[in-house]
């Protein structure tokens, strides 16, 4: 049962292997070329709090020179949900052409031929994870040691996070599948409800995960701050209370002589409400038991619907 499972399942996971594959050969050109602008600016040696004017400056003019590339490919971030609808696809098929009925008259129990199906699925939605986040971890190296593994697209493609979103848009194309049984209805309904939380996370509650800290500091930002999520950056009073914007025009001869009301109201101190770079295992660890716990329950929901309610 097991090699009919993988049988069925078989188109579908090479076309996940096919996109991945593709996505690499895209990539691997501008990830080695990265690198390779990285190391020959010496920019290993400016990582680090307050690296000085120089390294500021080579670090914006790297940024800026592969920032339409990073954006572009934060679009990634759709595969893993593409992924998993795709693999949920061979079960819903055979729900809604009724072929399960022919293994279900030979000597396979239902109990069986559900949990091969969905047990193959599941393994297949586990590697194409694996290695999609073995692939932008290297493409992203760079940009990391830089800007840190908080930043959204790299929170994204890095870490765990990903097993868990390709297993959560596999539960969710099986719990509508199984349910409604009609293959392309149910998959673009399940990648638009995959679509829709992923936003709700990545906008809202990642950042109420965990507690944030705050910091005040006055002229020089503080090390803690370092590839940092920051949530909010205000000007304040030495005892961190916020201080709202002065709006005030000023002459060029005011700019030049200093004697402009608004440089003689610039505060000297700023308060930050931030998400150190220490907590991004925990972050992950926290948003992937979320969305695998919900791809559990929504693979069970396949399973028992599949198990007491198709005739």
């Amino acid at each position: 049962m097991s090699w009919v499972a993988w049988r069925q399942q078989r188109t579908e996971t090479l076309i996940a292997g096919a996109i991945l594959a593709v996505l690499a050969l895209a990539l691997v050109p501008s990830g080695l070329h990265m690198a390779s602008a990285y190391h020959h600016d010496g920019l290993a040696s400016c990582v680090g709090a307050n690296p000085g004017a120089a390294c500021d400056e080579a670090i914006h003019n790297f940024t800026s020179r592969f920032e339409s590339l990073g954006n572009l490919v934060a679009w990634a971030t759709l595969v893993p949900g593409l992924i998993g609808v795709l693999l949920a696809a061979p079960f819903v098929l055979d729900l809604e052409n009724g072929t399960y009925r022919l293994a279900w008259t030979q000597s396979i129990t239902r109990r069986r031929w559900i949990a091969n199906k969905l047990g193959v699925a599941s393994a297949a939605a586990l590697v194409a994870a694996l290695g999609f986040t073995v692939f932008f971890t290297w493409w992203r190296q760079p940009l990391v040691h830089l800007n840190g593994r908080l930043d959204p697209a790299a929170y994204d493609s890095t870490g765990t996070v990903a097993a868990g979103y390709v297993l959560f848009a596999l539960g969710l194309a099986l719990a509508v599948g199984a349910i409604w049984r009609r293959a392309v209805p149910a998959l673009v309904v399940a990648f638009a409800a995959y679509l829709g939380a992923r936003i709700f996370v990545d906008t809202w509650l990642r950042q109420r995960l965990v507690s944030p800290l705050t910091v005040l500091w006055h002229r020089q930002e503080p090390a803690n701050l370092l590839n940092a999520w920051v949530l909010s950056e205000n000007p304040a009073d030495r005892f961190g209370h916020p201080i709202p914007p002065v709006l005030t025009f000023c002459t060029k001869a005011q700019l030049s002589t200093g004697h402009c009301p608004a440089l003689k109201r610039a505060p000297e101190y700023i308060h930050a409400v931030y998400i150190p770079a220490s907590r991004f295992w925990e972050l992950q660890g926290i948003e992937t038991a979320m969305f695998g716990g919900v791809a559990l329950a929504l693979i069970a929901v396949a399973a028992w619907w599949t198990h007491e309610r198709v005739a």
